[in-house]
Order: structure tokens, then C-alpha cells, then sequence
């Protein structure tokens, strides 16, 4: 943004946002036997080292998974050098002890901090998010007239381990999007920006992406890189080095602006869990799984057939309690309208490997309108539009550390984590609102 446009007023400010999976001490191991928590020099200089790249990147938001909040002297060394260097920081355990879990911070020159709540999501893997509600720092009135507030949420999702963990990572994400609900509701926030960051645990080919895109959400790395069509098989960035030995992309930034529509969430959730019974249902079928489902007449599924596929997955009730019978039935009803017990499955056989070009073209299209009206409004008429608009994202850049990730190659001497440091910068622009 230039000079004279930060004069207008016109583009509001600028947000600049770091996620980083850090790798805690307790599973970086350094051989079968040994973890990096047993040899505290190696911990440390690779945690100082880490702190020095998060600094001298200087983003106004850091969000990190996998921070070892069971350590004292880790946890004072990020609090100590992230607060001498202007952040507030929020840390949060995942239950039952697990050692790890996740640290926010937000640099108080950049956002008042209006409210913060932790989400616990109950199940498989101990999982919880941070929600942050943010009031971007502003010397300007205008600001103040628009409601420049957002929400930041942060999390980790469970790594999927098999089949049965594609339900359980959406039903994790269907928790966060409910309790931001929710928080909007109790505090009776208007539409406003939504920033997601963490360690999703799997690519833009997954259900869990699909069923984002199908909430207005958007990619922001794929929106400042776009590939040829819009194709997840055109997509090269990689930012994780897993223990199977795979490099994938799983940590991102996603981006919501309050004047784009979304499916209502339960019917949205719904039709994910269709759309991966269908995929698994699929490979059995063609002998890829066998989890003890019975095989399934794809063209069409009844109520009693999927909950009980849901139950010989374990995924209903105990031990793992993902779901419960009286959710399912809630969630069958939003998608079974004419209530005969009955869905058409063809509707959810479509291929994961599409991208969901509407969604972003439609974002990139916008951001330029957005920017247009904004560089030739006058200040005659910036007044007039604080009653018809908010304020959103405009994705101005982002790129991945170590740079090597954006082809795709993960570089061997890189050793501050598994997985790349995802940064995403945005400007705040005027957005008109649908009605």
C-alpha cells in the first residue's frame, strides 16, 4: 500500500500472521531410544533459534502448536523474550496431561485483546483451540466508526492415523467453527473477519479443507500463489516432513470475510461426513480398506445404514465417543428434507482432488474490487459507506520458511522443526456487505 493511500484512510491497516508447528521436545526424536526432552542444550538452542526467526519476522500475530507447555523453562523463554519484545501471549494444554499444546501471542501495538476462551475438544487426541477476539489498534476515528474487531483461532488437529480419523478431524473442526459461533452469539458480535491458523493435519485434497471452503473460509497461501486452474494437482508448496517420511502441506492460514455467505454449518458438516462415507465406502469397495463396515449400495444410503457403519467404526459412543446417536440423527435431518429415510449419494461422489475454484477466484476477485473502490473513493463518501460496509482482508502476500517448501522440496539442513513457519500478510479494507 502506498503513501497516499494510507493518507486516504481508504485501506485501514495491515495484519501480518505467523503459524508454526514447533515440535515439541517429547516427540522430536533423535533415535529409537531417545527424545530431545532428555538432552536440555539441544532443546534449548533450538527453541532460542526458533525465537530468533519468529522475531525477526515481527508478525503481529504468532500462532504455535505443539508448544511444551509441561516444560517451566521453555514456557519462561518464549513469555520472557516474546513479551520484551511487545506480545501478549495465551498458552493452552491439551487435556490429559499430554505435555503439549499451543501459544498465541499478539503484539499489543497491533490489537487490543477484548476477549479469550478456550475451546476443549472432547474425543480422540486430547485436541483444544484458542479463540482470540481482536480489536485492531488504530489511530484513526474511522476505525472506531467501522468495528474493527476479528476473531483469531488457533488449534491442532489430530494427525489421521486411519480411516476412521477423517471423521474424527471433521467433527474437531466443526466443534471450533460451532464455538466461534457461539461466542459471536453470547458476546453478540456482528459478521466480522475470522482468521484460522494451526497444523491441520492434512492437504487441500481433504474433506476437512472441502468442508472449510463450504464455510466461506479460504486458503490465504493459495490465494497469494494461485496454480494453474485452481488445481490441487497443480499445487507444489509442501510444510511438513512427517514421521511416515511424506512431505504434504498441512499448516495454513484461512481466511473469512463477514459479507461471504456460507451453507448453514449442521447441513455443511453433513454433507462432509457424507462425502468421506462415500470416498470410504468407495475403497472398500475397490479393496483399498477394510474397516468392519458392511459394503454399502453407494447410489443411494439410508438413516439405519450409516449409523450403524458409524458404530462398526467406533465412532459412535464409546470408547471413542466422536458422535453420538441423537448428533447423527440431528445431522441426517438436515440434509433428509422430504424425511424418507433416504439420500442420494451421487450428490457426494465428487472428486476430493478439485479444487473449489468459485471460492477463491470469487475472494481474488473481490480483494480487487475491494481495492478499486477503495483508491478512488473520496473522503466525502468514506462517512456514507461506514453504514452499508465492513471492514475485511485483502491478501496482500505470504510465503513459507524455509523457501525451498514453495517447490516442493523439504531441504535436509533446515532444523528448526518438522514442519515450515506459514506467514500471511493481509491489509483491511472497506468491504460492502450483501443484503
Amino acid at each position: 500500500m502506498d503513501e497516499q493511500n494510507q493518507a486516504n484512510g481508504c485501506l485501514l491497516g495491515h495484519v501480518s500472521c505467523t503459524t508454526f508447528n514447533i515440535l515439541a521436545p517429547i516427540y522430536k526424536r533423535l533415535s529409537d531410544k531417545n527424545c530431545e526432552n532428555e538432552f536440555p542444550e539441544l532443546w534449548v538452542s533450538r527453541n532460542e533459534s526458533i525465537l530468533d526467526k519468529l522475531l525477526e519476522i515481527k508478525s503481529s500475530i504468532i500462532c504455535l502448536q505443539e508448544f511444551w507447555v509441561g516444560n517451566e523453562e521453555l514456557v519462561k523463554m518464549y513469555e520472557k523474550r516474546l513479551g520484551e519484545a511487545g506480545y501478549r501471549t495465551y498458552k493452552l494444554a491439551r487435556t490429559n496431561n499430554r505435555g503439549d499444546g499451543l501459544l498465541a501471542a499478539v503484539h499489543q501495538n497491533s490489537f487490543h485483546v477484548l476477549g479469550y476462551k478456550e475451546c476443549v475438544i472432547n474425543g480422540i487426541g486430547d485436541r483444544v483451540a484458542q479463540l482470540l477476539d481482536l480489536e485492531l489498534v488504530h489511530p484513526e476515528d474511522q476505525i472506531h466508526k467501522l468495528g474493527m474487531r476479528m476473531i483469531l483461532v488457533n488449534t491442532h488437529l489430530i494427525f489421521p492415523h486411519d480411516y476412521r480419523y477423517c471423521f474424527v478431524r471433521l467433527k474437531q473442526v466443526y466443534k471450533i467453527l460451532q464455538f466461534i459461533e457461539s461466542y459471536c452469539k453470547e458476546y453478540k458480535l456482528p459478521a466480522v473477519p475470522i482468521i484460522l491458523c494451526g497444523d491441520w493435519n492434512g492437504s487441500m485434497k481433504g474433506n476437512v479443507c472441502r468442508f472449510l471452503l463450504s464455510q466461506g473460509f479460504v486458503s490465504a497461501y493459495d490465494i497469494a500463489h494461485p496454480y494453474m486452474g485452481h488445481n490441487v494437482g497443480n499445487c507444489k508448496w509442501v510444510s511438513h516432513h512427517n514421521h511416515r517420511g511424506n512431505i504434504c502441506a498441512v499448516d495454513f492460514v484461512w481466511l473469512r470475510n463477514p459479507n461471504i455467505l456460507q451453507k448453514p454449518l449442521k447441513r455443511s458438516f453433513m454433507e462432509a461426513l457424507l462425502r468421506n462415507f462415500y470416498q470410504l465406502q468407495s475403497k472398500v469397495t475397490e479393496g483399498i480398506y477394510a474397516p468392519p463396515s458392511p459394503q454399502t449400495d453407494l447410489s443411494c444410503l439410508t438413516f439405519t445404514q450409516f449409523s450403524d457403519a458409524l458404530a462398526k467404526l467406533q465412532l459412535i459412543g464409546p470408547p471413542h465417543n466422536v458422535f453420538t446417536a441423537e448428533e447423527i440423527k440431528d445431522f441426517w435431518d438436515q440434509i433428509d428434507c422430504n424425511g424418507d429415510g433416504m439420500i442420494d449419494m451421487s450428490h457426494f461422489s465428487v472428486c476430493p482432488c478439485t479444487f473449489n475454484t468459485f471460492d477463491h477466484q470469487t475472494f481474488q476477485q473481490q480483494q480487487g474490487k475491494y481495492i478499486d473502490e477503495a483508491e478512488t473513493q473520496s473522503e466525502e463518501s468514506a462517512d456514507a459507506l461506514t453504514t452499508v460496509s465492513k471492514v475485511g482482508f485483502n491478501v496482500d502476500k505470504a510465503m513459507l520458511f524455509p523457501v525451498e517448501v514453495e517447490q516442493g522440496t523439504w531441504p535436509e539442513s533446515y532444523s528448526l522443526s518438522d514442519h515450515a513457519l506459514l506467514t500471511v500478510e493481509v491489509s483491511m479494507v472497506h468491504i460492502p456487505m450483501l443484503h
